[in-house]
């Protein structure tokens, strides 16, 4: 049984961190948030001990290691400019890590992290859960034993609505969260170079603090991208569950089905690291260079291979 603590309890993908340590079958020793809206922790682990402050949970950590009691694992799940802060305290302490996408904002974070790993000896772990989804884990299949030459057409289209509360959190402001591209898309971005390799190309179409569009260029696919969290942009056929959602990859004339067990791959992703086999540093690199591109270049102005909704932003 290895020994977790959670940073990061109050936000949105935490319960399923809890819930895949406790199927796993290990234990939750204390967790932290500044957020105390943590009643989902009883379901899984009641007497974890839990702390709002940082320093009291280090505090605490600190104390258990001394005791004979050191951690084995930290998952990471608060907010995304705090992932790198987050990982380099457990790294420091030769506690290895488990963190939420993205992993980081920057490249230069990555490289940080890689430095760290070495001076300590632990290992950062990340949850790249959609390279485990047996319909995506098929299309690689497929475009792997298609011909050498063939190159996809790919159009990639996800709108999920969100209130105003979304721009007025953390999650709207571009150094915390990346930007939608980032905060929305990374996973895409990471599902993307899984199946259709190196990026060759990346231009940005548009980009305001709700919809970003642009496109890409992998060795086997040519992508036109669409993402945005403003619930004018939804159509007729939007998916009504916690939030109005709409998601399609279309490759060629084929739509991509894989709504069923996009959100409960989590334990899945914990087994594995759990054994040895989970995703690191380097895995996690196409993907942030892929969005901080996306949040830094220049648009491309009049752009050839545009995606069919940005004529309707743009109106």
């Amino acid at each position: 049984m290895k020994k977790f603590a959670l940073i990061g309890a109050g936000g949105y993908i935490a319960p399923r961190h809890l819930k895949a340590i406790k199927e796993t079958g290990n234990d939750l020793l204390v967790a932290m948030d500044v957020n105390d809206s943590v009643g989902i922790m009883d379901s899984h682990f009641p007497d974890a001990e839990f702390f709002t402050e940082f320093e009291q949970f280090e505090a605490f950590v600190e104390d258990q290691k001394i005791l004979g009691n050191k951690l084995d694992y930290v998952a990471i799940c608060s907010p995304n400019y705090l992932h790198a802060p987050h990982m380099k305290y457990a790294l420091k302490n030769g506690i290895d890590v488990i963190c939420e996408k993205p992993l980081v904002l920057n490249i230069k974070d990555l490289d940080m992290l890689k430095q760290y790993e070495e001076q300590f000896g632990a290992k950062v772990n990340s949850i790249l859960q959609l390279r485990l989804h047996p319909s995506i884990i098929a299309l690689r299949d497929k475009v792997q034993n298609a011909p050498a030459d063939q190159v996809f057409d790919v159009e990639l289209t996800y709108m999920t609505s969100r209130g105003k509360w979304y721009l007025k959190s953390w999650k709207g402001v571009d150094d915390k969260s990346g930007g939608v591209a980032t905060n929305i898309g990374v996973h895409f971005y990471d599902m993307l170079h899984f199946i259709f390799g190196k990026v060759t190309k990346n231009e940005v179409h548009y980009r305001d603090e709700k919809t970003s569009a642009g496109y890409l260029e992998y060795e086997k696919a040519r992508v036109r991208w669409f993402l945005s969290i403003d619930a004018n942009n939804l159509p007729d056929n939007a998916v009504q569950g916690e939030k109005l959602t709409y998601r399609s990859i279309r490759i060629g004339e084929e739509e991509l089905e894989f709504s069923g067990g996009f959100t409960d791959l989590h334990t899945q992703s914990y087994q594995r690291i759990l054994n040895g086999q989970g995703y690191g540093v380097e895995e996690n690199r196409a993907a942030i260079e892929t969005v901080e591109v996306i949040r830094t270049a220049a648009l491309t102005l009049n752009p050839v291979a545009a995606h069919p909704l940005l004529a309707k932003v743009k109106k």
